[in-house]
């Protein structure tokens, strides 16, 4: 579980939109925010899955809601929207990887890995700051992927990355034109990540080429990602952030 402590009642009277709020990251970001005191609208695809996250979330004291909703044809639907356009912190932790070589990848894994790692957050994050800037007042953190801060060459995942290098152009473009009207917007690219997704075999050789030689904890990302939401991205405001561990420096 992530370690609350100085943080409770924090987000106290704030909304806050999860997309991918049922597992790894967005899970343990949702634990965080719940936590310091925002109401969350917790967005998964199973309705299973979803119910668990929601009744941990309101263990947590926060009143939840939920959007049911599968992503994975790059369209945001309606609920989705329509939650982002009134909630005052919006976390886009959504995107399926894809781990092909460059001559490997297909038309088709071009445009799923486009549409859902790149215009669904577009979407979203448009539909959010949009409203944000009516109120006065807006947080949206968007996740990149690792060492996707900067354009760079890959090997196995070149579609993946692309898309997820192009939400860093969205996070720079929403600071520019909504900054005025009080919405910020950061993109987060972390390192590798203990989560449940990953099988053993990966977690071990992940954990081999990390600085530290381990990989980091989901809820010490989610607490980086509290203090990003709580108000530390508005002096950060359009920034792509690393959180790695120094991963660049191998």
């Amino acid at each position: 579980m992530t370690d609350n402590t100085g943080t409770h009642g924090k987000l106290k009277g704030l909304k806050a939109l999860i997309v991918g709020a049922t597992g790894g990251i967005g899970l343990s970001v949702a634990r965080a925010v719940a936590a310091a005191g925002a109401d969350i609208v917790a967005h998964g695809r199973d309705e299973i899955r979803l119910a668990a996250a929601a009744a941990e979330l309101r263990a947590l004291g926060a009143v939840v809601s939920t959007i049911c909703a599968d992503l994975s044809d790059g369209e945001a639907p309606e609920p989705v929207l329509s939650a982002a356009s009134s909630c005052d912190i919006v976390v886009v932790a959504y995107g399926p990887f894809v781990q092909k070589p460059l001559a490997a990848t297909t038309s088709a894994d071009w445009r799923m890995t486009a549409l859902s790692c790149l215009a669904l957050p577009g979407a979203i994050a448009t539909e959010a700051a949009t409203g944000m800037a009516v109120r006065g007042f807006g947080r949206i953190l968007l996740f990149g992927g690792t060492r996707t801060d900067a354009i760079r060459g890959f090997r196995s995942n070149a579609a993946y990355a692309a898309a997820k290098t192009g939400l860093g152009v969205l996070a720079k473009s929403i600071a520019a034109e909504f900054a005025g009207r009080g919405v910020s917007c950061a993109v987060l690219c972390p390192g590798f990540i203990d989560t449940e997704y990953l099988s053993t075999q990966t977690k071990e050789r992940l954990a081999s080429a990390s600085p530290r030689g381990g990989l980091i904890p989901a809820a010490e990302l989610a607490e980086f990602a509290l203090h990003l939401v709580s108000g530390g991205m508005d002096l950060a405001n359009g920034s792509i952030i690393v959180t790695d561990r120094g991963l660049y420096a191998l």
